[in-house]
């Protein structure tokens, strides 16, 4: 988005934004994505009353109401698939049901679909630790047992790479508004040998969650500057500021609670907390010069033992002390819902569910003090072609981790000999991705974050009952990474998970205290180096190299 644009939709009142159409529509989107352009049509009043159920501050959304989000979301099927067409198709669905989500949602939405259509679904769910294993001994065994699966990008080169996932017909792009992804989810994403084989349902960014209470404390900025601290009390731009807050805080009290800083999630997730560490190394890793920042690009070499990787390391190991309790046996799960919304702590990355979950869940305290930002920056970033660390002119390196890509639901090739389950299957699919529904589970707990131009419409959320200055902050974290020019981008490339897991498994021995950080960074390079040898390294080149665009 361009810069002038966005920054006047951030200048603008909530009564400016409100006067119609025409007001906003002068913001419009340049090939970006932080405002919408309403109609204030009949959809518009769609999408308002569905932001009503059950509404901001109203408590948990239940059964009843996935149920009632997915009918009124029904019109799209109606309009391309006749009532009882899919009478006796039996359709499995794989997916999570992480922090009861996403699967558990899924049966609500498609409850009505299922009545109108015909079709039957059962259901497999899975656990985040359970997802890797489950898929990667389905693809290893040539034993697909589901029709349709909830996946991410980074699988797209297990799955697609062995042929397993179908082609999205033509009249699902249409029905799913295909053209209203962010820029960074379009293809090459959700895309195999040229082929859309992804209905996207999420985007994915990591960004960074803090207490505005713990930064406005006056006892908390006396106690700062007592200490001898450099900078006015407040919220961390750099790691650098990060740790050193996350030492001060501890022994402090705030609203007679213990005081903590930033929660790192050192408990292994099925791969999935490689993300976090991640997070923590990107701003070090990750130099605006280099599109990589995982492997080297012609030869795959790891760069996760190179000094940036191990500093991310060695900052995690030395924060841990002054983190709560216990904090080695946190994965990201404990971090996000048991902690952090639950008013443990004032700094953590996560996906966007932390900003959903903040005003529309019961386990969240933290609704009215969270604000939200890019990912910290570092002082400096290593340089891997040079070996040495760089100091930017510009100031402080900025490196949005790109967590993911988003979750999409995917049709297998399985389908295709039945032409009734495969029109039957990919309906689900789009049901499950239209433009509608997908405000829903973007404003609401679900387990996916805002990934469509149409979402960073602000007046439509403030009209759901959601705090402008809150709403504004989440918005434009999300934007600002999403848009950011340094933004470290995951590799789609098969076996992305194993590497991760492999990762987990070793930086568990290293929060142990069994090995150091760089032992333990170079024992996950050579496990990663035995990995890309066994898939292919040659492959493994050709397909990182595209997966960075080159």
């Amino acid at each position: 988005m361009k810069v002038e644009l966005y920054n006047r939709l951030m200048s603008m009142s909530r009564r400016d934004m409100l006067k119609g159409a025409a007001a906003v529509s002068a913001l419009g989107v340049a090939g970006g994505y932080a405002a919408s352009t309403p109609t204030f049509a009949a959809a518009d009043d769609l999408r308002a009353a569905i932001l009503k159920i059950p509404g901001v501050g109203k408590g948990s959304p239940t059964d009843a109401d996935w149920q009632k989000v997915g009918e009124m979301t029904l019109g799209a099927t109606k309009a391309s698939i006749k009532e009882g067409e899919f009478k006796g198709v039996e359709l499995s669905f794989m997916g999570l049901n992480n922090q009861n989500l996403h699967n558990l949602l899924f049966r609500g939405f498609l409850k009505p679909w299922e009545a109108y259509t015909g079709a039957k679904i059962t259901w497999i769910d899975l656990a985040q630790a359970d997802y890797n294993p489950r898929l990667q001994q389905a693809i290893a065994s040539g034993t697909i047992d589901f029709d349709i699966l909830e996946m991410g990008a980074p699988f797209e080169g297990d799955v697609g790479g062995k042929g397993l996932a179908s082609e999205m017909p033509d009249w699902v792009k249409k029905q799913i508004e295909f053209d209203d992804l962010v820029n960074y989810l379009k293809p090459p994403v959700g895309t195999w040998n040229g082929k859309q084989i992804r209905v996207t349902i999420d985007g994915d960014t990591h960004n960074f969650n803090y207490r505005t209470d713990y930064f406005a404390d006056a006892d908390l900025a006396k106690a700062w500057a007592a200490e001898g601290h450099k900078g006015d009390w407040s919220v961390p731009n750099t790691w650098q500021k990060v740790q050193e807050v996350t030492k001060f805080l501890k022994g402090k009290k705030i609203k007679g609670q213990d005081a903590y800083g930033y929660l790192d999630a050192p408990k292994g997730w099925g791969g999935f907390g490689f993300y976090f560490l991640g997070s923590r190394a990107t701003a070090y890793a990750k130099h605006p010069d280099d599109k990589a920042w995982l492997f080297d690009i012609d030869t795959m070499k790891p760069r996760v033992n190179n000094p940036a990787w191990v500093r991310a390391i060695q900052d995690e190991i030395d924060a841990l002390p002054f983190e709560p309790a216990d904090q080695l046996n946190a994965d990201p799960g404990t971090t996000g819902f048991q902690q952090f919304l639950a008013g443990t702590g004032s700094m953590l990355s996560w996906w966007g569910d932390i900003g959903s979950n903040a005003k529309t869940s019961d386990s969240s305290v933290v609704g009215d003090v969270v604000g939200f930002s890019i990912l910290p920056g570092s002082d400096d970033v290593y340089n891997s072609k040079t070996g040495k660390w760089d100091t930017l002119a510009s100031g402080p390196n900025f490196s949005p981790n790109m967590a993911y890509l988003g979750w999409g639901v995917y049709v297998m090739a399985r389908v295709d000999s039945d032409s009734k389950k495969h029109k039957a299957a990919w309906s689900a699919a789009a049901h499950l991705g239209g433009k509608d529904l997908s405000l829903w589970t973007a404003a609401y707990p679900s387990g996916f974050q805002p990934y469509r131009n149409s979402h960073f419409n602000i007046p439509e959320w403030v009209a759901a009952g959601y705090d402008e200055k809150f709403i504004t902050s989440y918005l434009k974290s999300e934007a600002d990474s999403y848009n950011h020019p340094n933004a470290a981008i995951e590799p789609r490339i098969p076996g992305i998970f194993q590497y991760y897991s492999v990762a987990e498994d070793e930086l568990a021995k290293i929060f142990a205290g069994k090995a150091t950080a760089q032992a333990g960074a170079d024992a996950i390079a050579a496990a990663w180096e035995k990995l890309t040898d066994q898939i292919g390294r040659d492959s493994q080149i050709k397909l990182y190299k595209a997966s960075l665009g080159m």
